[in-house]
């Protein structure tokens, strides 16, 4: 700050507000819970991610988080009780999910660290059969998984991705309808599927 040579005051090297993007905000969007929702989430690579879904719910919802161990199980339930939300912890294998039937309104699996695509085939679909059969008629199972780096990030990233994996197949396999990507954005691809209303 100063004067310029015409005696005008001046002001330079100032940073403009700004607002603090929600870094979550497109996961909460795919996710679609609102205030009551039953929800259910099946691995953890990312805490915040689950929280913030969770945070939607509120106190009158149900958040419920599986973790494959119970070293994941810890972690969940620091992660939660950093970010200020309610959500039950479980640890069991994604194969028999301790949840109740028809009980959620929406199951997501976090494959951003290989949770499914490093299962065999067969546990692929026993996995999915468990999310379906938790999940209430008409309610959706989701996979969120890692989409490939492109243009100058992938060039200077030395991050190994994980291999394509695509569970539209699988969902239809565990007895889901309409599987299809909804978004693959900022490193992540978001995949779900429908619930029949009916066992017709």
């Amino acid at each position: 700050m100063g004067f310029d040579t015409g005696g005008n005051y001046i002001i330079s090297n100032v940073i403009p507000f700004r607002r603090r993007i929600d870094p979550f905000v497109l996961v909460v969007g795919m996710a679609g819970v609102k205030l009551g929702d039953q929800f259910a989430q099946v691995g953890c690579a990312h805490g915040g991610r689950l929280a913030a879904i969770a945070r939607q719910v509120g106190l009158s919802g149900r958040a419920v988080a599986v973790a494959p161990d119970t070293a994941t199980a810890t972690l969940i339930r620091k992660a939660a009780s950093k970010a200020g939300v309610l959500v039950e912890v479980e640890a069991a294998p994604p194969t028999r999910l301790p949840l109740d039937d028809d009980a959620f309104d929406l199951v997501v699996f976090d494959n951003t660290a290989g949770l499914l695509s490093s299962m065999s085939a067969e546990d692929r679909v026993a996995a999915i059969g468990e999310a379906r059969r938790a999940t209430r008629p008409g309610g959706r199972v989701m996979v969120i998984g890692s989409s490939p780096r492109t243009g100058l990030a992938s060039l200077f990233s030395s991050a190994t991705t994980s291999r394509p994996f695509d569970p539209a197949p699988i969902l239809a396999e565990g007895g889901l309808k309409a599987p299809r990507t909804l978004a693959e954005r900022d490193g992540l691809v978001f995949v779900e599927a429908i619930k029949p209303r009916t066992s017709a």
